[in-house]
This record gives C-alpha cells, sequence and structure tokens, in this order.
C-alpha cells in the first residue's frame, strides 16, 4: 500500500514509518519539524519506498494514498503549550485537511487521538464509554479539547460521507527517539538522572501514570488500523498503573544514578491518575502490551546513554536554556 503518515520525523511516526516500510509498504512521512526531527527518520532516506515531504497539515496537501495516519500534533505540554493556537489548528484545520484528502483517495485514515480526551477523570480506569472531565478554558484546553473536536470531525466525516474512520486513544508512550527537552515524565526523569541533575517529580509523586513501551504501541497501531468496522474510539495503552515517585524511583535505580528527587507543585489541569481499560482492545484487536514497565525503561535508557555519550547536541550541554518540564503528560 502507499502510506501517509503525518508527523512522520517524531517520535512515534517515525517507529511507524519504519515498520511500515519493513512490511513492504510505500511511506510518505509529512512533516513540519516543529517537534519532529530529521534525525529520526535520517536512517530510512535511501529506502526506495520512502519518500518525504516538508508540510503544515494546516495547509492543505493533494496526493495519492491508500491509507493516512494522523500524528500530526505536538504531544507533550512544553511544546503544544508553546503555541495553543496552531496546536487548536492543528486539531481542527488540520485535521478536516488529511479528512479531505481520505475523502478525495477513498483512503482508510487513523487519527492518533490521545487519553487526554478523559482530563482529570472520575472514573477509574478509563473506558472509551468516559465521556471525561476536561477544563476547556484552562492551559492544557489547546490540546484536551482539540483533540476532543478532532475526534468529532473524524466521526461526522464517516457519518456524512462514509469515510473509512480509526480513532486511537493514546495513553503514555516511551522508547528510543523521544525528545530530551519535550518535557514528558519518562525523558525528562530519565536524562536528569544520567547527567546527575535533581529529578524533578510535581505533587507529592502519588499521581499515577500507566506507561506503554513504542514496541507495544506499534503493533496497536497497526491492528487499529487493519481491524475492520473498528470507527468507534479504541484505547491503546498498558494498563499497569504506577506512580510518578515509583517512576522516579525506578528510573534511578536502573541508571545507578545518585540523583535526589525533588518536589515541585503540581501543574494546573494535571491529572490525578490515568489507566486505560483496555478489554476494547483485547476483545476487537487481539491486543495487549508485552513489555514490562522495567524491560522498557532499561531500553529507553540505554538509549539515551549512548546519545548523551555520543552526540554533544546543544539541548542536552546547556540545560537551562531547555523549557522547564512538564509534569507528567
Amino acid at each position: 500500500m502507499h502510506i501517509l503518515v503525518t508527523g512522520g520525523a517524531g517520535f512515534i511516526g517515525s517507529h511507524l514509518c519504519e515498520a511500515l516500510l519493513a512490511e513492504g509498504h510505500g511511506v510518505i512521512c509529512l512533516d513540519n519539524y516543529f517537534t519532529g526531527s530529521k534525525e529520526n527518520i535520517r536512517h530510512l532516506t535511501q529506502h526506495r519506498s520512502f519518500e518525504v515531504i516538508r508540510h503544515d497539515i494546516i495547509q492543505y496537501i493533494d496526493i495519492e494514498v491508500e491509507a493516512i495516519y494522523n500524528l500530526a500534533c505536538p504531544a507533550s505540554p512544553v511544546h503544544y503549550q508553546h503555541d495553543a493556537i496552531r496546536t487548536v489548528h492543528a486539531n481542527v484545520l488540520g485535521v478536516t485537511n488529511i479528512l479531505e484528502l481520505a475523502r478525495r483517495t477513498g483512503a482508510r485514515i487513523l487519527q492518533a487521538s490521545t487519553s487526554e480526551v478523559y482530563g482529570n477523570p472520575t472514573v477509574h480506569p478509563q473506558p472509551e464509554s468516559y465521556w471525561g472531565n476536561v477544563n476547556p478554558v484552562g492551559p492544557r484546553s489547546c490540546y484536551d479539547e482539540g483533540k476532543r473536536v478532532a475526534e468529532t470531525l473524524l466521526m461526522d466525516y464517516h457519518r456524512q460521507h462514509g469515510v473509512d474512520i480509526r480513532i486511537a486513544r493514546i495513553f503514555n508512550t516511551y522508547g528510543s527517539r523521544m525528545a530530551p527537552d519535550d518535557g514528558r515524565v519518562v525523558s525528562t526523569l530519565i536524562v536528569q538522572a544520567l547527567r546527575g541533575e535533581a529529578m524533578t517529580v510535581f505533587g507529592d509523586g502519588s499521581h499515577t501514570r500507566s506507561f506503554c513501551y513504542i514496541d507495544d504501541m506499534l503493533r496497536g497501531l497497526k491492528a487499529l488500523m487493519d481491524a475492520k468496522g473498528a470507527t468507534m474510539p479504541v484505547n491503546l495503552g498498558n494498563p499497569h498503573e504506577c506512580s510518578i515517585l515509583e517512576l522516579a524511583e525506578l528510573v534511578r535505580g536502573l541508571t545507578g544514578s545518585s540523583s535526589e528527587i525533588r518536589f515541585e507543585p503540581l501543574p494546573v489541569d494535571d491529572p490525578i491518575m490515568r489507566k486505560p481499560d483496555i478489554t476494547l482492545a483485547k476483545g476487537l484487536l487481539n491486543w495487549r502490551p508485552e513489555v514490562s514497565l522495567e524491560d522498557g525503561l532499561h531500553a529507553t535508557v540505554e538509549y539515551f546513554d549512548n546519545r548523551l555519550s555520543t552526540s554533544r547536541d546543544e539541548y542536552l550541554m546547556a540545560p537551562r536554556r531547555r523549557a522547564r518540564p512538564a509534569a507528567s503528560a
């Protein structure tokens, strides 16, 4: 197939491009490099079935494809709050453009939604039937509400125009090619530990998250894309729940670091708990995560250790110029 991956130079997107190429597909990677990196896809550029287009989905693009994975949106608080209006545009104007492309070409489209549609949940764990508890006017609203509108657009294009849609509600995902300065909790804690800096934990560390390793997430995304008639949202994430303090202590142990753990105030609207109910994914896709948190973190620590040791990037050498970590998204 000829498959378009928007946001294809990002963390999940670059892994997805690589996996699809390995299966023999032709892949078009589209990215504006706001959060994506050319380094993430450099090893793919010589592949004869791989094409890269620098483009922002806020502007329409007309190409011929048979399937679309839409991952084009900043996904960490540091990045999506940097230009909140543009984040909303990516989720409304951008998603509309990609849906129009899918409508014209007849392509199946998978939208990378997020567990953030559940907001600060009052139901635990969160099933797809839960409508969420989201602040529509808070600092995270550009992303939370943007993704909720994106889901609405997909459902309406499906009902009104018959577009073949898939909606993946992605919970916290981690692994190699995460940006060290994106403010996500796993990358932040690992980099801080490896550098001997104080490890930042927000609140008292009792708030929870569920972390899914990148290999498991890729299997889930591809299974959802291939599933017949799966037009309603599907949670993809690891139901193993741990507190952020437990995560920090695990990272400190895996890195052999002596870094202290520093507690800071919890950011506005930061969810207190997050855990997916994956009953639907298990039944519909025959999917469940296989990589344990400790094994996934071990591989991720190794990636960042190699990167810190071999690449003296400016953002790794000048921490005072990096954005402040943004809690546990």
